[in-house]
């Protein structure tokens, strides 16, 4: 009986002490100043525990709402996938309107994905494909489907990762 109880118990107290160094460890809050401000750093809301990036010039603070799943975009050369991205995005939103970003969420992955696959087709993930001007085209385009969907809320989309496995 105590040999098929042992690594419940074990288990168990791995979990429960997981769960409370991660509690210890959890990072404080991103904050971020206000250009035209004293200096006295104003909390941005962070959706998802994600970091911020201070690239709106305007002083109002950004909410950003990570995506669930990552992406995944087959490269294909001559009629046979060659290589595999795998992407995370985060869209850049207004404040307080993260719950209409989660209830489009399905129709903006839809739209994400065709953004994406027309960048594979075009080679845009062929070379160097993570140069400043690639990413920035990728990004723009990302950015206007996402307004097209989600509305003037969204800002902007932040390429969090990305990978390339050749097949």
């Amino acid at each position: 009986m105590m040999r098929k109880l042992l690594p419940v118990l074990l288990m168990l107290a791995g979990t429960a002490g997981g769960v409370g160094v991660g509690l210890m460890l959890k990072p404080e809050p991103i904050r971020q100043t206000d250009p035209g401000s004293d200096g006295v750093a104003e909390p941005v809301a962070v959706a998802g525990g994600q970091g911020a990036r201070g690239n709106d010039a305007s002083a109002e603070a950004l909410e950003y709402v990570r995506l669930n799943n990552q992406f995944v975009i087959p490269v294909v050369s001559r009629n046979l996938v060659s290589a595999m991205i795998v992407m995370s995005l985060t869209v850049e939103i207004s404040p307080g309107t993260s719950e209409a970003v989660y209830n489009r969420e399905p129709k903006l992955r839809d739209a994400f994905l065709q953004v994406l696959f027309d960048h594979a087709n075009m080679g845009g993930f062929e070379g160097e494909f993570t140069s400043a001007d690639n990413m920035d085209v990728l990004r723009r385009a990302l950015a206007d489907v996402a307004q097209r969907v989600v509305g003037r809320t969204a800002r902007g989309v932040l390429i969090t990762e990305i990978a390339r496995q050749d097949v």
